[in-house]
C-alpha cells in the first residue's frame, strides 16, 4: 500500500516521542501490505475498527489513535488524523468519516 503521508506521523511523534516506534512499525507494515478489504486489515490488526469510511487503529497500547481512509482499489492509505486517546474521545475527527 502507498501511505499518504508519513509527514503527519512525523509531526505527531515530534510532540509525543513515545508514539514514534509504534507509528513507524504501523507505517512499515502498511507500506508492505496488499490489503484488498477491511477483513485483510483485521487479520493483521484485530482491534482496528471501521467508522464510516474511516479505519481506526489503536497505536501504542491504546495511548494513541490513527485514523485513515483506505482506497483498496488504488492501493492507497490516506492518513487523516493521529491523536491521543483523549482527542479521539472528543470525537471531532468523525466529521471526516
Amino acid at each position: 500500500m502507498h501511505v499518504i503521508s508519513e509527514k503527519k506521523l512525523r509531526e505527531f511523534w515530534e510532540g509525543y516521542p513515545e508514539a514514534e516506534s509504534p507509528l513507524r512499525a504501523w507505517h512499515r507494515t502498511a507500506e508492505h501490505a496488499t490489503w484488498k478489504c477491511f477483513a485483510d486489515i483485521r487479520q493483521v490488526y484485530p482491534h482496528a475498527d471501521q467508522v464510516g469510511r474511516c479505519i481506526v487503529f489503536n497505536i501504542g497500547g491504546n495511548k494513541f489513535r490513527l485514523v485513515v481512509v483506505v482506497h483498496f482499489n488504488r492501493g492507497k492509505v490516506y492518513i487523516r488524523h493521529v491523536m491521543t486517546q483523549e482527542e479521539y474521545d472528543r470525537g471531532d475527527w468523525k466529521e471526516d468519516c
